[in-house]
């Protein structure tokens, strides 16, 4: 009766062992120390624009404006009568704190009502000069609306 026991005993070990149910210590299991991350030590992120390989020239609208609160906003109207165009500004913003300053700007076909929407914070990224080509004549609405940035806006044709 020993002799079974200790058989069967020796079958199930060597069965373990061939199965390779037993393993020996190993880094696998062991954790990894890792540092402490806090808000200051996590790096930068940047959204890039791609820069445009134009400039812009004839004006039909150029002017500056300012956005002090969420509820301002403006409406410009111009005819456009060269396919060659594009719309640009530049943001500044009045608030050390980005989250605060962000700029919306509508351009709206008004035959078509096909419209574009371009930005600064918030969802736009924090590219301060931003430019885009256009090319459709036509009446054009502009409506921009911000928090917190003066901002200089140009509607004009574009140069090669």
């Amino acid at each position: 009766m020993k002799n079974r026991r200790v058989i069967i005993l020796a079958l199930i070990f060597a069965g373990v062992m061939i199965a390779g149910c037993t393993q020996t210590p190993s880094t696998v299991g062991t954790p990894i120390p890792t540092p402490l991350v806090t808000p200051n030590s996590l790096p930068a992120i940047s959204i890039t624009v791609p820069q445009r390989s134009f400039s812009l020239g004839d004006h039909y609208l150029q002017k500056s404006y300012s956005f002090q609160s969420e509820k301002d906003a403006v409406v410009e109207q111009v005819r456009v009568d060269n396919p060659s165009w594009g719309v640009g500004f530049d943001v500044l913003p009045l608030n050390d704190d980005p989250q605060y300053c962000w700029f919306e700007m509508k351009v709206t076909n008004i035959d078509t009502q096909q419209f574009d929407v371009y930005g600064y914070g918030r969802d736009k990224g924090f590219e301060k000069h931003q430019i885009y080509p256009m090319y459709t004549t036509g009446p054009y609405k502009i409506e921009m609306k911000g928090n917190l940035v003066k901002v200089d806006v140009t509607v004009a044709k574009r140069n090669p």
